[in-house]
Formats: C-alpha cells, sequence, structure tokens
C-alpha cells in the first residue's frame, strides 16, 4: 500500500479482513476498535511505567496479544481459515498473567478497601488501561450476543478479562513501588 488513505471509507463503510464491506457503527468494528484503543493505551503505559516494576516483558506480549485478537476480530468466521487468522491467544498467555497477578499480589498490601483510580501518574494510566480493558470485554460480548453468526474464541475472553485483573494489580503494584498509597474510597 503507498498510501495510508484510501477514501473507501468516506461514506461510513470499512472493509473487514477478506473484503467484506460493513457499517463503522457495526457492534463487530466497535469490539476490535475499543481492543486497538486498548492496545494502544497499554503502549502509553508502557512508556510510563517504572523500570524497577519489572512487567516491561508481560506487557510487550499483551500488547502483541491484543493486536493478534484485533485482526482476529476484524475478520469473519468463513476467511479465517483462508487468510491464517487466529485469535493469537493461548492458555499459557491467560496462564502468564494469572501468575503475574499472583506474584504481584504477594507484595502488596491486603486489598481491604475499595480503591480510586490514581496514585502516582503511571498507576492513574494503568488504571485508565483497565477501564478500557472492561469496555473491550463488554463490546466483544455485544458483538456475540447481537450479530447472527458472531462466534470468539473463549481464550480472546479470557485474556481480556484476566487482563483488567492484572491492570487493576498493577496498578497497586506501581504505587508500592512509588511509595504512593492507594487512594481509598470514601463514602
Amino acid at each position: 500500500m503507498s498510501k495510508i488513505y484510501t477514501k473507501t471509507g468516506d461514506k461510513g463503510e470499512t472493509g473487514l479482513v477478506g473484503g467484506k464491506r460493513v457499517r463503522k457503527s457495526s457492534l463487530r468494528v466497535e469490539a476490535y476498535g475499543t481492543v486497538d484503543e486498548l492496545n494502544s493505551c497499554i503502549g502509553l503505559l508502557r512508556s510510563e511505567i517504572p523500570s524497577g516494576v519489572g512487567q516491561g516483558e508481560v506487557l510487550a506480549m499483551i500488547q502483541h496479544r491484543l493486536f493478534s485478537c484485533s485482526s482476529y476480530l476484524a475478520t469473519p468466521g468463513d476467511a479465517r481459515e483462508e487468510y491464517g487468522i487466529e485469535c493469537g491467544v493461548r492458555d499459557e498467555h491467560v496462564k502468564a498473567l494469572e501468575e503475574n497477578i499472583d506474584l504481584m499480589n504477594e507484595t502488596v498490601p491486603p486489598f481491604k478497601f475499595f480503591i480510586l483510580p490514581g496514585g502516582s501518574h503511571a498507576a492513574a494510566v494503568t488504571h485508565l488501561c483497565r477501564t478500557v480493558a472492561r469496555r473491550a470485554e463488554r463490546a466483544i460480548y455485544r458483538f456475540l450476543e447481537n450479530e447472527e453468526g458472531a462466534e470468539v474464541d473463549p481464550l480472546v475472553l479470557q485474556f481480556v478479562n484476566r487482563l483488567s485483573d492484572y491492570l487493576f494489580t498493577l496498578a497497586r503494584a506501581i504505587n508500592l513501588h512509588e511509595g504512593i498509597e492507594d487512594v481509598r474510597w470514601e463514602k
């Protein structure tokens, strides 16, 4: 492709992998677009996270998995095999998130109150990523529940769900590393 603009989307449609055209307002486009937004947020987080927290490789893995998930969601089921598109998430990716949650949970204080997004700048960015992950999960479920023939590998749903838990725990670990207390919710 020699030009980034094609002008083919000027009337509210976009092309899926395989060539099918759909409205930009479709639930499929909303799902993979929100996953793409989440990936951008994780990229921002990677640029902000303190190096001493030690989650750089995990965040890189997350970005690669999210990119695979976006292309998977942008490909209708009948075109996935033809184009070699897989969800890109394996059991070991979900387990990696769980293992890192468990490791960080061993270092942060016990969770005894509701926490508001915030603390250090990097922790606030992490909470933003967490809420976008939750929105991405809801968008994928809306797509599954409302578009005829929609199908999504359950590992995509597990990964995005576990990702928000990972990000919550990571925000707490960042605040601990920075010597900043989590922001306690007051009634």
